[in-house]
């Protein structure tokens, strides 16, 4: 049994990595965030709800994956046509699911009275607007300019 949750340690750990280290799980990240804070605004079922959690939780398990074969890859000392195919064959899986995302999303979030809501609601408070720019401005500089540890990206 210690070893079944020695494998959440290591999951836990491994996202803690991509936060750290990986620019474009951070960019995901940040986006599904505010998709999360928007969410309330738009009329959704639950399976609506389910089908978008999926997709995020799609999303980032492929940047992770994507993460893991470029690293994977890079521990070789040889650099070899197929190890570069194999990098190439990881992000097209993210931008496969990134794209798909998109595109539900679109189908599943275009109602313009959810829009309207939107910025009837920061008009009417301005200070829920000033956090959202600064929290827009913060994922702005965690998924560009944060630079744990002094790695560079």
């Amino acid at each position: 049994m210690n070893g079944f949750f020695k494998g959440f340690v290591y999951a836990f750990r491994g996202l803690i990595t991509c936060i750290k280290e990986e620019r474009n799980f951070r960019f995901h990240l940040g986006v599904a965030f505010h998709l999360f804070v928007y969410l309330p605004f738009f009329t959704l079922s639950r399976g609506e709800y389910c089908l978008i959690v999926i997709l995020c939780a799609l999303v980032l398990s492929s940047e992770a994956l994507n993460s893991a074969v470029e690293r994977a890859v890079d521990c070789t000392e040889v650099v070899s046509p197929t190890a570069g195919a194999a990098k190439d064959m990881a992000a097209g899986g993210v931008l496969l699911a990134a794209i798909s995302s998109v595109i539900c999303g679109i189908l599943l979030l275009w109602q313009p009275a959810a829009f309207t809501a939107i910025i009837r609601f920061f008009v009417r408070n301005p200070a829920a607007a000033a956090v959202q720019v600064i929290l827009a401005a913060v994922w702005l500089w965690f998924v560009f300019l944060w630079k744990p540890n002094g790695r560079k990206h």
